[in-house]
């Protein structure tokens, strides 16, 4: 195997991020398989050649989550980004990024509770649930938490009503 390039010459990798909002104005989180502390995130991943960033929203929650019942609200207008620590990173596709740039999509669930099966194809998740926005930054792993207080703040409009 090569040696991985320096990190701080590497890119990072385009994805998108998924706040999926219930009816009550809970976001939809869950617990990574691959991560065993008590961190959660929102659901997130890769856009593909061609995608754009809505597409791959609907693609990514249904991959995710085993259902695209939404419809969307907003698109944050800038895209950001996130340095995944050295040591993970030089774990994950396969030492080519530094961490990821996103576009973050606001959906409104459409959907029940039922409709929800984080035991898809190939499972992100082992365990799911409800969070306030009050509660969201602080379920997130460190090196999210800038991105997340971020989208939450830009998308506070969203909670007034």
């Amino acid at each position: 195997m090569s040696q991985p390039i320096d990190y701080h010459s590497r890119p990072y990798r385009p994805c998108v991020g998924i706040m999926l909002i219930n009816s009550i104005n809970q976001i939809f989180v869950g617990q990574r398989f691959d991560n065993h502390g008590d961190a959660w995130q929102m659901p997130q991943g890769g856009i593909d050649a061609g995608e754009t960033p809505i597409e791959a929203g609907f693609r990514e929650m249904y991959e995710e989550i085993g259902t695209n019942k939404a419809e969307l609200l907003c698109e944050h207008p800038d895209w950001l980004s996130y340095n995944i620590p050295e040591g993970l990173a030089n774990q994950l596709w396969d030492g080519k990024y530094r961490g990821q740039t996103q576009k973050w999509l606001a959906f409104r669930y459409m959907g029940d509770d039922a409709d929800i099966n984080i035991a898809t194809e190939q499972p992100e998740f082992c365990e799911w649930r409800w969070s306030s926005v009050d509660s969201l930054h602080q379920l997130a792993v460190p090196f999210k938490r800038p991105v997340y207080s971020k989208i939450i703040a830009d998308f506070k409009d969203i909670f007034a009503n």
